[in-house]
């Protein structure tokens, strides 16, 4: 019977090396793709479920490795890392004024994104409220923007009060600071031109 040939001491040590640099270059990819499919900040859990892994750990190594790799490269896109340990990979905002124009389709209708505005100015603010101002089809609006993330709503006695979620923040670049963002959303509103009333009451 023949023997199996034994590999050198530093032939095994070098291919167990290799076989986990390729198992984290893998990793990292995954976390990558993760992120750009999502298109909204991911955290540890969420990263742990893709990464097939219980150690969130690993998870925020793997992100802060991707994070570090995306700031060495210098490109147009780069890896953030928000608050409470999420992560998200987004264009850099000194490019979305030279390729805004190229987006296909809004995130938001013109309907559901007047709505959502009128939510994230007066928040917290009553679902009666919402209604009374937008219309019955604002019903329809709220459950759209429920089903995004964008806005969450808690009972307040036999109403339901709306508010933005911080997803909705980070997202469109705002403060988590609702103070702060009303402020910052009236600087946005200036910005747009003047429309007809009747407008404001459509889609």
């Amino acid at each position: 019977m023949q023997k199996a040939e034994k590999q050198p001491l530093g032939q095994v040590v070098e291919d167990q090396n290799k076989q986990a640099t390729e198992k984290t270059q893998n990793e990292l990819a995954l976390v990558e793709a993760a992120l750009y499919v999502a298109g909204r900040p991911l955290d540890l859990n969420e990263l742990c479920q893709i990464l097939k892994t219980r150690s969130k750990n690993k998870a925020r190594k793997l992100a802060q490795t991707l994070h570090h790799e995306y700031t060495v490269r210098n490109t147009a896109l780069e890896i953030l890392e928000l608050r409470d340990e999420r992560y998200v990979l987004q264009l850099k905002s000194d490019f979305t004024p030279h390729v805004k124009k190229l987006v296909n389709r809004p995130l938001l209708s013109v309907g559901p994104l007047k709505t959502l505005s009128y939510i994230a100015y007066r928040q917290p603010v009553s679902l009666r409220r919402v209604i009374e101002v937008r219309g019955n089809h604002a019903y329809g609006h709220v459950k759209m923007l429920k089903e995004m993330g964008l806005v969450g709503s808690e009972r307040s006695g036999r109403s339901s009060v709306v508010k933005t979620t911080e997803y909705f923040a980070d997202y469109f670049a705002l403060s988590h600071d609702t103070v702060v963002m009303k402020r910052e959303l009236k600087h946005v509103f200036e910005s747009f031109p003047k429309q007809e009333d009747s407008s404001a009451q459509n889609g």
